[in-house]
């Protein structure tokens, strides 16, 4: 028998800036170089956040996530995304904020550059542990039901899968429902995020994964999913994921602050345990072949 293909996912960054996650790579070069070489270890999807590279936060500028895909496309074939802004402006309209927030999304859109983006179904609070023992407070990640149907909106418009983010069970339940009032945006990829570090969902156990996949069959059967999280170790986890054919992300985005591996170390990690487990990787065609079957399955379902 084949063995099982499991999709490998690195998040390069994230938002966390150099002062919380050393090791992260921040200017175009770095992402790109980063981004290309773990590829060739094994991940065939690779999202990042673009950055400032002077000022060191993020900028959500489409003439930079332009660079770094263009950088990445040149050298492997890989599925490259980008994120969405957290927004906290308060008074402003729903169309307006949803206008700012996915402006970078629409811009590549209109270019014919995107596969997948993020659009994370739900709201919550996130607060590390070590801040929660120091009395500073966390943030709300905002994401009201007029930026999540804007997404779809623009996923229906431009052809990119929604990466749902699954913080708690109801962004599940939320992001399914609006699937299908939304159904020409393409499938979404339900990302079931744990951790360890941050107060919030499950911790990074068999039983949530077990618990997730029941509501997953209920609310979405069929939907690819993987693990992945924040402050979080999830390569304990990569046993469990293969043999329910499920997929996996890895990277300085979603792993335990301070970490001395970096994302290739990470990746190659990663990929040697789904291959002990059983699972081979997928390559990007192969990603993309997959998601067109669940498409077609879809659409005749309606």
């Amino acid at each position: 028998m084949a063995a099982r293909k499991t999709w490998l996912e690195v998040s390069l960054n994230g938002a966390w800036t150099r002062q919380l996650q050393p090791l992260i790579p921040v200017s175009v070069a770095e992402i790109v170089a980063q981004g290309i070489a773990c590829v060739r270890a094994g991940a065939a999807i690779v999202h990042l956040h673009a950055y400032d590279a002077a000022a060191a936060r993020q900028k959500d500028d489409p003439e930079l996530y332009a660079a770094i895909f263009d950088g990445i496309h040149s050298e492997v074939d890989a599925i490259v995304y980008p994120t969405i802004p957290h927004l906290d402006e308060a008074g402003l309209a729903p169309e307006e904020r949803a206008r700012r927030r996915y402006a970078a999304i629409a811009a590549l859109g209109q270019r014919g550059m995107l596969e997948w983006t993020v659009v994370d179904p739900g709201t919550v609070n996130l607060v590390r542990y070590d801040a929660i023992a120091a009395d500073r407070p966390g943030f709300v990640y905002l994401n009201p039901e007029s930026d999540i149907r804007a997404g779809l909106e623009l996923a229906a418009q431009f052809r990119f899968h929604p990466s749902y983010a699954i913080y708690e069970p109801g962004f599940l339940r939320l992001g399914a429902a609006l699937h299908r009032r939304y159904r020409a945006a393409p499938q979404p990829i339900y990302r079931l995020m744990f951790s360890d570090g941050l107060a919030f969902g499950f911790p990074p156990t068999e039983i949530a994964l077990a618990a997730y996949r029941e509501l997953l069959a209920r609310e979405a059967s069929g939907a690819p999913w993987m693990v992945a999280g924040l402050g979080v170790d999830i390569l304990p986890l990569i046993p469990a994921v293969v043999a329910a054919g499920g997929h996996v992300r890895v990277g300085l985005e979603d792993a335990p602050l301070g970490t001395t591996l970096d994302n290739e170390g990470w990746v190659r990690h990663a990929a040697a345990a789904i291959a002990a487990a059983g699972g081979a990787l997928a390559t990007a065609s192969e990603i993309r072949a997959a998601l067109a079957a669940a498409g077609r399955t879809s659409s005749d379902e309606r």
